[in-house]
């Protein structure tokens, strides 16, 4: 069968991939510790049992039967040199923060200086099927994290030869990898040895790359493309998609959030006043009305809907279409304009929600206001962590790890691997640090919101919208279903020829 992709940013590596395109091929390929029911509730994957006496000290035992594609057994030093791999501050991997809270990390990864060690501390193999992890201090959401990409087993030999396993990754997922042809796609075949509690109905899986979501489209409608995660905006006007695809669409909230991100490094965008007068002078009920058909929900906070412990209206005013208050901080800050804002245009719906908000600002704080597109994913994702846009970006955030860590770390944390704006807030920052070692999941919780509080002030990003996705399938596909972090369930999707 063949799904909608775009093209993976870097090498397929589960350390090093931090973008949808290349996650949603790596959750194919791999089978983590735990998985997340549709509730977002991690439930045991690879892992026969996750224990702790203290949600400190952890042991992991690892269910018998699980190979790597190569046909190697998974073990407990799979993951544990895996993990040390990636935090290891000398391998540049993006993740490596996700390591952050296991003993010893400031060594294998100071802030400053070269590691001093070449393996955390707190990381010990047992035997073939046990290890143990020891945290800086109690995490109550450690069992929530291990789901994530970057927490997935490595076999021996991705050591022996990183190049080679770069050109033909191996995981011990449901699907092995078969080839990969750049700016065109990725093929996968069903691995029949699969650990799984159930072996998949799928043969294969062709990621397909498009440069415009609405040829996409235009092959789901004819049976061209199986399934497409995202309807382009133009159709879901009026529910034309339903029209177009009747009986094999679905609509289905999840938690993921749009958003736009200052560029904090170009001193015009430095004003936070600047950057809430810009959020106030969006008509997010306008744009939700206008260009999603009334199908999502306005943001109100930068933690979206789904997430265990949002809390409601963080934001307020701030994130609200205000345009008096708008456009007094705006000629208070003493911008000029004009604004840009930017966006790739081969994903469904970009351009549309952009230029609706780009309309928006430019009726209320009276200066131009111009969209300025990027062909593709792959060149706006490079301009973006060279620092190289100008204007305002669009970003966005599926929340796969059902945390509001995992939502307020990556993104707006100092130097973190999606923070590509140049934001940086010390007490943010601790706020975030002192939710992932409290004692309990109530006191973590109201530690992230008190840190989301901090970010509402500085305002890096304007949030718009909490997520719902609308998508389609060929006729040929039964059972079609997402996952709680918005992709195709491959394990339970089937193919009628």
């Amino acid at each position: 069968m063949s799904v909608y992709g775009t093209e993976p940013e870097n090498a397929l590596l589960p350390g090093n991939t931090r973008e949808v395109g290349g996650s949603k091929i790596l959750d194919a390929l791999w089978s983590g510790l735990v998985d997340y029911n549709q509730q977002g509730e991690p439930e045991n994957a690879v892992a026969e049992s996750i224990e702790s006496p203290d949600s400190q000290n952890w042991t992991i035992r690892i269910e018998e039967g699980w190979t790597f594609h190569d046909g190697t057994p998974v073990t407990a030093t799979s993951f544990v040199d895996a993990w040390n791999f990636v935090a290891l501050k000398t391998n540049a991997q993006s993740s490596s923060d996700f390591f952050s809270n296991i003993a010893g990390f400031d060594q294998v990864n100071p802030a400053e200086g070269e590691p001093t060690a070449q393996a955390m501390s707190g990381l010990r193999v047992v035997d073939d099927r046990t290890f143990t992890v020891a945290l800086t201090a109690p995490s109550p959401i450690f069992v929530s994290t291990l789901g994530d990409v970057a927490f997935y087993p490595m076999p021996e030999s991705f050591f022996a030869d990183p190049a080679a396993f770069e050109a033909n990754p191996i995981g011990n997922g449901p699907f092995r990898y078969e080839a990969r042809v750049p700016d065109q796609n990725v093929t996968v075949t069903r691995f029949e040895e699969w650990g799984g509690e159930q072996p998949v109905s799928v043969g294969g899986v062709e990621f397909r790359f498009y440069a415009d979501s609405e040829a996409a489209y235009q092959d789901v409608v004819s049976g061209n493309l199986d399934f497409l995660e995202s309807i382009p905006g133009s159709f879901l006007i009026d529910n034309l998609y339903q029209q177009d695809l009747a009986d094999r669409n679905g609509n289905q909230p999840y938690a993921g959030i749009n958003t736009m991100t200052f560029p904090i490094y170009d001193q015009r965008y430095a004003d936070p006043q600047l950057r809430q007068a810009i959020s106030m002078a969006v008509d997010r009920e306008a744009i939700i009305n206008n260009v999603y058909n009334g199908l999502v929900q306005p943001a109100t906070g930068f933690v979206p809907e789904g997430v265990p412990g949002k809390v409601d209206d963080q934001c307020g005013e701030l994130c609200t279409f205000s345009p008096e208050r708008a456009k007094q901080q705006f000629d208070a800050s003493g911008f000029t304009g004009p604004i840009e804002l930017i966006s790739n245009v081969d994903s469904a719906i970009n351009r549309e929600w952009m230029q609706a908000a780009c309309v928006s600002i430019s009726n209320t704080l009276g200066v131009p206001c111009n969209f300025v597109p990027v062909p593709t994913f792959s060149e706006f994702l490079d301009q973006r962590r060279a620092e190289t846009l100008t204007g305002i970006y669009r970003t966005g955030w599926v929340v796969s790890t059902p945390t509001m860590d995992y939502v307020l770390r990556p993104q707006y944390t100092t130097g973190a691997a999606n923070n590509n704006s140049g934001y940086t807030n010390p007490r943010f920052d601790d706020l975030v640090d002192q939710g992932s070692t409290a004692a309990t999941a109530e006191e973590a919780n109201a530690l992230w919101a008190e840190a989301e509080r901090v970010l509402i002030q500085d305002m890096p990003s304007v949030v718009i919208n909490d997520q719902s996705a609308q998508f389609g399938w060929s006729p040929r596909l039964q059972n079609v279903e997402l996952t709680y972090g918005r992709e195709l369930d491959l394990e339970s999707v089937t193919v009628q020829e």
